[in-house]
């Protein structure tokens, strides 16, 4: 497995913008390999409390419910592993950004199972950390701009990581 020291230790605050900083505030390690991994087996326990009704849950009249929630989430680590992917691989166009609703609309969250997003989650974490094992060093460091901001990998990949604890905790805050 090649972990790199490039990936140890927090992006700095030019390497996303502002907004994002909170994402990568939330993890709580220098490593982020290690809390990807952690998360690939913690969340799927602590998804798998929620049962199938409950998952339909919604705690306001214009609030998704928990599996839209959950199908966000994964939907955004695909998206941002692509980001990480572009970039990683030295690719210069600007990507565009990411409409979470529309794509919460179209993804119908609430007709499929609640144990498929949990499958869906263990399966998209696995193909993540596949791909993050192997990226080169100098990869980590690489930039691009997607929606408008400049990122680097190593940024994304906190971002990854903080956007699943973020919404863990709206989770466990609001929903169960």
């Amino acid at each position: 497995m090649a972990i790199h020291t490039a990936v140890m230790g927090r992006p700095g605050p030019d390497e996303a913008a502002p907004y994002y900083q909170s994402y990568i505030g939330r993890v709580p390690s220098d490593d982020v390999l290690g809390v990807l991994e952690a998360q690939s087996q913690e969340t799927p326990a602590f998804l798998e409390t929620i049962t199938e009704q409950r998952s339909l849950h919604r705690y306001g009249p214009d609030k998704w419910s928990i599996r839209e929630v959950w199908s966000h989430v994964n939907d955004t680590e695909r998206l941002i592993l692509f980001r990480a992917l572009w970039f990683a691989r030295g690719f210069d166009s600007p990507l565009p950004s990411f409409d979470q609703k529309t794509c919460a609309v179209a993804a119908r969250a609430d007709e499929r199972s609640w144990a498929s997003h949990v499958e869906e989650f263990r399966a998209v974490r696995l193909a993540t950390l596949a791909f993050l094992r192997e990226l080169p060093a100098e990869a980590w460091t690489r930039t691009g701009i997607a929606s408008d901001n400049r990122f680097s990998v190593r940024a994304l990949v906190y971002i990854l990581a903080g956007h699943v604890v973020h919404h863990a905790a709206v989770l466990r805050e609001h929903y169960t």
